[in-house]
């Protein structure tokens, strides 16, 4: 049997990458999926992608920056398929800009806050009450390795992503009591077609990528944490930040 026969999910920043993966499997295993994606085409094209392998999949234009854009996603998804089992907060990222405390711009701190940090709150803000209402479920947030170890030069990033480890801890707690499980997933460096790019070249990108004990991960190895995670697998499992890190964070 699908490991989510009969749930409905929803998939921040489900346009590339890891999102586009994960929103991939799930539909794969049986969910109804919700493509919340701010580009149009790219979130489109996921969804058609789903839709033609013959899952079934909604898209819906969503800054999750922003509270009613997200608010919208999630009731329409509620409205479309008739309630909300799995949150998948995926949307975020880090960029070039990211530097040291000292010398990263304050508006890079900002973006990276309210897309990685407040991003993820509004998520849960407006979807765990939703899940609740369908019998519980999960929600998985996207943390990072950053958030578990010191990591240099990414400072506003590192700020956002540790908000988002100790947000899901607390969540977990307040409510477990109400069958809601809140996980996060720590990845290290995921080679999308964006990374993929980075690392051409960059010298301190290999070094980085040669610290993993196990090699790079790809989309697939988050997506696949993601379907445990959403899964009833992992139904006792909250609280945790699970690293997918090749080991980084042991080296």
């Amino acid at each position: 049997m699908a490991r989510l026969a009969g749930k409905v999910a929803l998939v921040t920043g489900a346009g590339t990458g890891i999102g586009r993966c994960t929103a991939e499997l799930f539909a794969r295993e049986g969910a109804k999926v919700t493509i919340a994606e701010i580009d149009a085409p790219s979130g489109e094209e996921t969804a058609h992608r789903i839709t033609g392998a013959g899952g079934e999949a909604l898209f819906l234009q969503t800054d999750v920056s922003e509270p009613e854009s997200i608010a919208t996603a999630i009731r329409h998804t509620v409205q479309h398929f008739g309630g909300l089992h799995v949150l998948h907060n995926n949307a975020g990222g880090s960029t070039s800009v990211d530097g040291n405390v000292v010398e990263a711009p304050l508006e890079e701190f900002w973006r990276a806050v309210k897309l990685d940090l407040f991003g993820t709150f509004l998520g849960c803000r407006f979807g765990i009450p939703e899940i609740i209402r369908s019998g519980g479920g999960s929600v998985i947030n996207m943390a990072s390795v950053v958030a578990l170890m010191g990591f240099p030069g990414r400072d506003c990033y590192t700020a956002a992503k540790g908000g988002v480890a100790a947000l899901t801890r607390s969540l977990a707690v307040e409510f477990g009591p109400q069958r809601v499980r809140v996980n996060a997933i720590a990845p290290t460096v995921t080679l999308t077609e964006r990374v993929r790019a980075l690392l051409a070249g960059n010298a301190a990108m290999q070094g980085l990528a040669e610290q993993h004990l196990l090699g790079l991960g790809e989309p697939m190895d988050m997506a696949q944490a993601a379907l445990y995670l959403a899964s009833d697998e992992s139904r006792i499992i909250t609280g945790t930040i699970l690293p997918v890190d090749s080991g980084l964070v042991t080296v």
